[in-house]
C-alpha cells in the first residue's frame, strides 16, 4: 500500500504541473480552482482498480467522488467564463512581482496538490483497503454525503440564479439556503468528506483517514474558504456586514432576525 500511495502522489504531482504550465500560458492562476475537483476524480479512478475487481464500497465511494468533482469543476468553469483571473490570484500576481512564477508553483499549484492529497485520503483508503461488507457506518456516510451534496449543488445553483438577475446587482444573497448559512457550498463540501470518512473508518486502519475531513474543514473554516472570501465581501459589498451579523458563517441555523440585509 505505501508504494501505491506514492505512485498516486506522483500522478497528482504531474497533474498539477500540467495545470501550472497551462496557467502561465493563459496568464490565469485561477484555473487551479477548476483543477481541484477533477484532481480527486483522477485519484479515485486510478486507485479504484486496486480494489481488486468490482467491490461495492469502493464502487459507491468512487462514484460519489466523481459526481462531486465533475459537478464542481463544471460549475467553476461556467462561473469563471469570461471573467478573467480571480481577484485573489490577481492580487498575488501584483504582490509577488518577480517571484510570481516560483511562488505560483509552490504556493498555488504544489501546495494545492499536497492539500488535495490529504483530503483524498478517505477515498484512497476505501479503494486500497479490503474490508467487511457494507454496514451501518457506510449507510450513515452515504446519507451525510447526500446532504452535503445537496447543500453545495443547490447553494451554487441558487447563487448563480441570483447573480444572473440584473435587478440583484450589488445586493446580498440572503435567500434559500443562504438565509441559514453564509456559505452553504463550503458547508456541503466539508460534510461530503465527513461522509466519505465514515465509509472508510470501518476498514483496517481507517481512523487514519480522519485527516481527510479534518483538513478540508480546517481549510474552509480557517484558511482559504470563509476567512478569505469574507474579508473581500465585507469590503466590497454594502449590507454584507449586517447579513454576516445575523447569519451563521458555516453551520446552518435560523437567522438571528428577519431584518433584510439587502440595500434599500
Amino acid at each position: 500500500m505505501p508504494g501505491d500511495l506514492l505512485n498516486l502522489a506522483l500522478a497528482l504531482l504531474a497533474y498539477f504541473l500540467i495545470f501550472f504550465v497551462l496557467a502561465q500560458i493563459v496568464r490565469d492562476n485561477s484555473i487551479a480552482d477548476i483543477g481541484w475537483g477533477p484532481g480527486f476524480v483522477l485519484l479515485a479512478l486510478l486507485s479504484y482498480p486496486w480494489a481488486g475487481g468490482w467491490m461495492i464500497r469502493p464502487g459507491i465511494a468512487t462514484l460519489l467522488v466523481a459526481l462531486w468533482g465533475l459537478r464542481l469543476a463544471g460549475h467553476i468553469l461556467h462561473r469563471n467564463r469570461g471573467s478573467g483571473e480571480d481577484f485573489r490570484y490577481a492580487a498575488w500576481r501584483a504582490e509577488w512581482g518577480r517571484w510570481f512564477l516560483v511562488r505560483s508553483l509552490l504556493q498555488v499549484f504544489l501546495l494545492q496538490a499536497v492539500l488535495l492529497y490529504l483530503v483524498a485520503l478517505g477515498i484512497l483508503w476505501i479503494n486500497l483497503r479490503s474490508g467487511p461488507a457494507l454496514g451501518i457506518l457506510d449507510g450513515l456516510g452515504i446519507g451525510i454525503w447526500l446532504i452535503g451534496f445537496f447543500f453545495q449543488a443547490i447553494g451554487d445553483a441558487q447563487l448563480s440564479r441570483f447573480k444572473a438577475d440584473p435587478e440583484n446587482a450589488g445586493l446580498v444573497m440572503d435567500r434559500g439556503l443562504w438565509r441559514y448559512t453564509r456559505h452553504p457550498n463550503y458547508f456541503g463540501e466539508a460534510l461530503m468528506w465527513w461522509g466519505i470518512w465514515l465509509m472508510a473508518v470501518g476498514l483496517p486502519g481507517g481512523w487514519i483517514a480522519l485527516i481527510s475531513p479534518v483538513t478540508i474543514t480546517f481549510l474552509l473554516l480557517r484558511v482559504s474558504g470563509v476567512p478569505m472570501l469574507e474579508r473581500a465581501l465585507i469590503e466590497r459589498r454594502p449590507g454584507y456586514a449586517a447579513y454576516a451579523a445575523r447569519t451563521s458563517a458555516f453551520f446552518p441555523r435560523p437567522p438571528r432576525s428577519r431584518e433584510s440585509g439587502r440595500k434599500p
